[in-house]
């Protein structure tokens, strides 16, 4: 099963509550790759973990897979006492800005709910995932969505565009923590009213009018963020922005050729650098995402 890559095309953050989680107001698309996570009958349960940044992924207790495992466990019991091996092939970069610990975890609940047939709603999951994490119930959904409070309050987009992107990060890990302790205000005023995204166009227009509040001080603790949202300007981005808590910054392009020929660009001008040109999931599940299902059992 695909773990999409979570965009955060616009996010504001609007105030913080007592408890110091702070309050959001985002748009949020999911791309078309990601990392993928496979799951297979065991002898005993196994993790294991290939793919370009899989040496930096944590193993044991803070690893959101097989956390999200271990609460299936503590909370469907015998049903879901088999033990299995899970596989993840992270292809995403971690502490990134893009949600791949979140989409791990979504895509384990949700890979491991059908190999143990168990049978929950889906309030009753995103409340499950909400216990692993503030974007687990909108990476359970991966579809373009406008997340509110703390990433829990979520309105699904029936009508949003599938936008061209180029993804890039200089691959320099950001601290989620760290970038919000540099907030100068939390109390920003919301998105604006979407209105009707006919096109890349006017979603790329829309955009500009829109913030990321997390940028100026994610480029105080990275500065190269700077030089990847600028780099994908000059290869021709009709926008771009950086992504969540960075480092990852995105653009969108008018066409997937040209989000494809200028990922090459940038993959020539910085070999070090992580590209990858993709696209948004559109609202209806299509049948090679379906696809991308992988379920077995010995």
């Amino acid at each position: 099963m695909i773990a999409p890559a979570k965009v955060n095309l616009a996010l504001h953050v609007t105030g913080r509550r007592v408890d110091g989680y702070h309050l959001l107001d985002s748009l949020v698309a999911f791309s078309s790759h990601g990392d993928l996570l496979e799951v297979e009958d065991g002898a005993e349960d196994d993790f294991f973990v290939s793919g370009h940044f899989a040496a930096h992924v944590p193993i044991g207790e803070t690893n959101l897979v097989t956390r999200a495992r271990d609460l299936l466990r503590e909370t469907f019991g015998e049903r879901a006492r088999a033990p299995v091996h899970l596989h993840l092939e992270k292809n995403l970069p971690v502490a990134s800005g893009i949600g791949g610990g979140s989409a791990d975890a979504a895509a384990a609940l949700r890979l491991l709910v059908r190999h143990w047939q168990i049978d929950i709603e889906e309030v009753a999951l995103a409340r499950l995932g909400l216990s692993l994490g503030a974007d687990v119930p909108m990476c359970l959904s991966s579809r373009p969505l406008l997340a509110r409070g703390i990433g829990d309050a979520l309105e699904e987009l029936p009508h949003f565009p599938a936008l061209p992107l180029v993804l890039v990060n200089p691959n320099i890990p950001l601290s989620t923590p760290e970038v919000f302790s540099r907030l100068e205000r939390r109390d920003n005023p919301p998105l604006s009213p979407l209105g009707a995204f006919t096109d890349t166009v006017s979603a790329a227009h829309w955009l500009k009018e829109a913030r990321n509040d997390l940028e100026e001080p994610a480029c105080q603790l990275v500065p190269q963020i700077e030089d990847a949202r600028d780099a994908l300007r000059r290869a021709g981005a009709l926008f771009a922005r950086m992504s969540g808590s960075g480092a990852t910054c995105f653009g969108v392009f008018s066409t997937r050729p040209e989000a494809d020929q200028a990922a090459a660009l940038l993959e020539e001008r910085h070999p070090d650098w992580f590209v990858l040109a993709t696209e948004t999931r559109s609202p209806v599940p299509t049948q090679a995402e379906h696809d991308h299902v992988h379920y077995a059992r010995a």
